[in-house]
């Protein structure tokens, strides 16, 4: 295990020998150009971590039982350089009031008797606290908190670093979403992807319409309020993290029909009703009710991107139904026009100025699609899908190889997963890489609920998060070939340091990599 070792890695690091020995008594944090609310809230936050999360309080010059308070060696004390005086922050432009896709999260660290971190955005300070933070650790004996002397200068390789919850399946409670929230920034992570509501239940409490959570949650305890997405929304804001909400149509909406049925499609199997299915997309007033609560979902959520699904329909539902049938006949589409078509009604129906996520079933259909469009693959054949996307000018979001609902994946072998160097493999087009913006993992609520949820997200999710974070591993240096393959021995050391780290901190993260232990 390391010792005061990051996650995710940063670009830039050069570490000493040398240390310096922290004592929170006698430690100052200054800032000494723009300052804000965000700002302060986050140096409080950070201070409370490294104060007693590090142990600074519970073990300051505290002697283990059974041993005595050692003199430092001759080498020991050739490399202490005293005392960790003070942080000096430096944000030298004004504050940004809400995350958004292109910020700035560049930062630079110098630890030194007065360190110093410098960025020109807000979101690059946050980034760089927390590098801050994960920099401190024990001396062997246990009674010293220590900081090595380095420099940092760091940025993240891809801009959207996202982690999908689904909430729809099993419910899982507000604590646990706020947690989430907490182990997103030790990760860097800046994307709350929220998949609200699926087939299964409907815990969105509406305002404009209160009978979708009333019959479609499965408990009236289990919703999610104004005051809840607010406070989810602020949470992660003042953490440097976006939410975007996901209200996938025309598929995954059973839970709709149990308040509004009219606006799902009758399944027939012959001339018999056997079930509702898909949203039917040649009624009106199923577009009224999408216009109604996507208007409402996005005065709630303040980002401008917003999620509308449009994976998994259940074709064969709209096959059978004879209106829909004749609809076609008449009109002269396929079953894949008319999900063409429900997706070009739906996609001006947003609020203007708004910018869309698809899942990739929606760019297969050929639904004409904006340029700033993202475009999240899933599905198998993915290489050759975000080539696809890629060359038809949208851009990429990458998930197919980080499902943490496959069970059997541990970190490792998410760890393995680049995608644009997938894409760069495929093709040798550099130009192409940009536009693969980012990658997601996706938490899948089958088998997840409140009792579990946090463990199986972490530390699993940490290796996406320093896929996306930190700089490609150079081919002469990778010791992997597929997902098979195990990634660079430090990555398992600094991972053992950071799942203890997770867990001081109040995340139930699971262990990385078989057996070992964690102090308190």
């Amino acid at each position: 295990m390391t010792q005061g070792e990051v996650w995710p890695k940063p670009q830039h690091e050069t570490t000493e020998n040398a240390y310096f020995t922290f004592n929170p008594s006698n430690f100052n944090v200054k800032v000494t150009n723009q300052t804000c609310a965000t700002l302060t809230s986050a140096i409080e936050r950070y201070s409370y971590i490294i104060k007693s999360k590090s142990g600074g309080q519970s073990r300051e010059r505290k002697i283990v039982p059974g041993s005595k308070r050692r003199r430092h060696s001759d080498d020991t004390q050739d490399l202490h350089q005293g005392a960790l005086q003070e942080l000096e922050i430096q944000l030298t432009e004004p504050c940004e009031d809400y995350p958004y896709l292109e910020m700035d999260e560049s930062y630079r660290l110098i630890v030194s008797a007065t360190s110093k971190l410098e960025s020109a955005s807000i979101w690059g300070i946050m980034r760089g606290l927390e590098t801050f933070a994960q920099k401190f650790y024990f001396s062997d004996d246990m009674n010293e908190i220590r900081i090595n002397a380095s420099q940092v200068d760091d940025f993240p390789r891809y801009q959207h670093r996202g982690l999908l919850l689904d909430t729809s399946r099993h419910y899982i409670s507000l604590s646990n979403i706020l947690k989430t929230l907490d182990a997103m920034s030790m990760n860097k992570m800046n994307v709350f992807h929220w998949h609200i509501v699926d087939d299964q239940s409907f815990p969105y409490q509406s305002e404009k319409f209160p009978e979708l959570s009333l019959q479609g949650a499965y408990h009236s305890s289990m919703v999610y309020t104004k005051e809840d997405i607010s406070r989810v929304v602020e949470y992660a804001r003042v953490r440097g993290i976006r939410v975007l909400p996901e209200f996938d149509v025309p598929g995954h909406t059973r839970s709709w029909g149990n308040a509004y049925p009219n606006i799902l499609t009758e399944c027939y199997r012959g001339d018999e009703v056997i079930g509702l299915g898909p949203m039917n997309p040649i009624r009106n007033v199923t577009y009224k009710l999408i216009r109604d609560v996507f208007q409402e979902v996005q005065t709630w959520f303040p980002d401008k991107y917003i999620h509308i699904g449009g994976d998994e329909v259940e074709m064969d539902c709209w096959r059978s139904n004879p209106e829909i049938r004749e609809y076609m006949r008449n009109n002269k589409l396929t079953v894949g026009d008319l999900h063409a078509m429900f997706m070009r009604n739906t996609l001006p129906l947003l609020a203007n100025n708004s910018k869309v996520i698809v899942w990739q079933e929606v760019f297969d259909e050929g639904v004409p699609l904006s340029n700033d469009t993202l475009v999240q693959v899933w599905k198998y054949l993915w290489i050759d899908e975000m080539v696809k996307v890629l060359e038809a000018g949208h851009r990429v979001l990458f998930s197919s190889s980080w499902y943490l609902d496959h069970l059997g994946g541990e970190w490792p072998a998410l760890y393995a997963a680049d995608p644009r160097q997938m894409v760069r493999d495929a093709t040798g087009n550099d130009e192409l890489l940009p536009a693969v913006v980012g990658g997601e993992a996706c938490m899948w609520g089958e088998m997840v609920d409140d009792r579990n949820v946090i463990s199986r997200v972490w530390p699993r999710a940490s290796a996406v998060a320093e896929k996306l974070w930190s700089a490609e591993v150079p081919a002469a240096g990778r010791r992997w070939r597929s997902s098979r393959d195990a990634p660079p021995l430090e990555a398992y050391r600094r991972m053992e340091e950071h799942v203890c780290r997770m867990i001081r901190r109040g995340v139930a993260a699971q262990p990385a990599s078989g057996p070992g232990f964690c102090l308190p």
